[in-house]
């Protein structure tokens, strides 16, 4: 795909939030968690060949952490392998990828607790499209 392309997908992306992503990046944005920076919806070039680019969006993403946080809706439950071969290939540019489901962001403290955790814990294989812990 060409990069004007992901422009315009990462546009629609941001555009068409879920509540639960629109909840969580109110905490996030601005650097009012603990600081740091996060990008919404951010495209990930993994693979470059001529020109197409080859991409994911998390979420949610910190550089500094290397970290893509996933929220996870009903259709999440029948993409379980695909998201599990996306974390492969995020984790072998030494992402690291967490999981949550929709309706976790009810809890909001426990959630950002969560992530503060990873912001120091080396990078775990992925637990087939399930967030752990």
């Amino acid at each position: 795909m060409k990069y004007e392309e992901i422009k315009n997908i990462v546009r629609n992306l941001r555009k068409n939030q879920t509540e639960a992503e629109v909840i969580l990046w109110n905490e996030l944005r601005n650097r009012k968690f603990d600081g740091i920076k996060f990008l919404r919806q951010h495209a990930i070039i993994y693979e470059n060949i001529n020109n197409d680019f080859f991409f994911y969006v998390p979420d949610f993403y910190c550089a500094k952490y290397k970290l893509a946080v996933e929220l996870d809706g009903v259709i999440h439950a029948f993409n379980r392998e695909k998201d599990y071969n996306r974390e492969l290939i995020l984790m072998s540019k030494g992402i690291k990828v967490i999981r949550f489901k929709n309706e976790e962001i009810k809890d909001i403290e426990r959630v950002k607790a969560e992530i503060r955790r990873h912001f120091t814990h080396p990078l775990d294989p992925p637990l087939c499209g399930q967030r752990g812990g």
